[in-house]
């Protein structure tokens, strides 16, 4: 039987029974436990995670930050692993992390940023040229927490914490469908604009114009989607809309307060 390392994986969940299933097997064998946090799912999320081994606890959504801070409280161990339910850890990760933990040089840092790349539904791994972005999802959490933010969820390490990059690579497979797509945009743009207007934050007029151009450049041509061919300019122009969207909606929320004062 492999050493479990003495590491506590926490996954955040609801409605996820198409692919719960993923995160927690990339990691099931040779982590101390996984911690599902479900905010109330309809579907079989709960009973396939369980039956993987997990251990699933009820919160009811307080946003993605608070969500995973309450996710935090329920491991037993310092040291967690966070993984969102749309990824799975790369076998090369797994080996990187493995060896860290057995010749104890996890301890040379307090956080380890990883790699997190997309992977879409017809891939069985990462492209090399990906879009991706570091985050710290390896650490102590003695030395940093989940923020508070219900929108942005990030680690916030202590002052003087180390933070290192790990080199190994998380797969992130948010893109299921485009009918999926186009209603997680939907929602999250609605988010953001909420939590703008909680922190008295606006948005230029002169962004409903350059905000989709720009946008798309950003996604077709600095993301590489170009790279997928019809697929890219796809994903590009989803992309672009999500980014007008959040801008549109926000001066639609200031027209009905100028009409209200």
């Amino acid at each position: 039987m492999t050493k479990r390392l003495p590491l506590s994986v926490f996954i955040i969940a609801q409605d996820e029974a198409d692919r719960i299933s993923r995160p927690i097997e990339s990691v099931r064998d040779w982590v101390d436990e996984v911690v599902v946090i479900d905010s109330g799912s309809r579907d079989d999320t709960r009973k396939i995670a369980e039956s993987l081994g997990a251990r699933v606890v009820h919160n009811d959504w307080a946003g993605y930050g608070p969500q995973k801070r309450f996710g935090e409280d329920q491991c037993r161990n310092d040291w967690l692993l966070n993984l969102d339910a749309d990824e799975e850890v790369t076998p090369g990760l797994a080996a990187e992390i493995k060896a860290r933990f057995a010749d104890g040089s996890y301890r040379n840092a307090d956080g380890w940023r990883v790699m997190i790349r997309d992977t879409f539904a017809h891939e069985h791994e990462p492209a090399t040229w990906a879009y991706g972005y570091h985050q710290i999802r390896l650490y102590d959490r003695r030395k940093g927490r989940f923020s508070q933010s219900t929108v942005h969820d990030t680690v916030r390490p202590e002052a003087g914490a180390q933070i290192a990059n790990l080199s190994g690579i998380m797969a992130h497979r948010s893109l299921k469908s485009l009918d999926f797509q186009v209603f997680k945009y939907n929602r999250y743009s609605n988010m953001q604009v909420e939590d703008m207007e909680m922190r008295g934050r606006s948005i230029p007029r002169l962004r409903l114009l350059t905000e989709f151009p720009l946008s798309f450049v950003k996604g077709y041509v600095f993301r590489r989607y170009w790279r997928y061919g019809w697929w890219g300019l796809i994903l590009a122009m989803n992309y672009a809309h999500s980014r007008f969207l959040r801008v549109a909606k926000a001066y639609q929320t200031d027209l009905v307060k100028e009409r209200s004062s």
